[in-house]
């Protein structure tokens, strides 16, 4: 099973090893055909606290790290 990888932008950082991702997207509306922005936050696991507020990431699906934290950022 190959695990999922998002793009997104580091909302917050102010928990130690996990950093909150904002991920865009852009979808189309059914009817109107004109496309919507959604965004959702990811919590995510920053091994080395090397990502701050502004940065732009890529996370990968992880096991469970914890009751929210489901993500882990990609290193590279």
């Amino acid at each position: 099973m190959s695990r999922r990888v998002l793009q997104g932008v580091v909302v917050g950082d102010k928990a130690d090893k996990t950093v909150v991702v904002q991920v865009d997207r852009r979808i189309q509306h059914p009817l109107y055909k004109k496309f919507i922005r959604r965004s959702k936050k990811y919590m995510a696991h920053d091994e080395k606290n090397s990502s701050k507020v502004g940065d732009q990431v890529e996370i990968r699906e992880c096991r469970p790290l914890s009751k929210s934290k489901h993500w882990e950022v990609v290193v590279g």
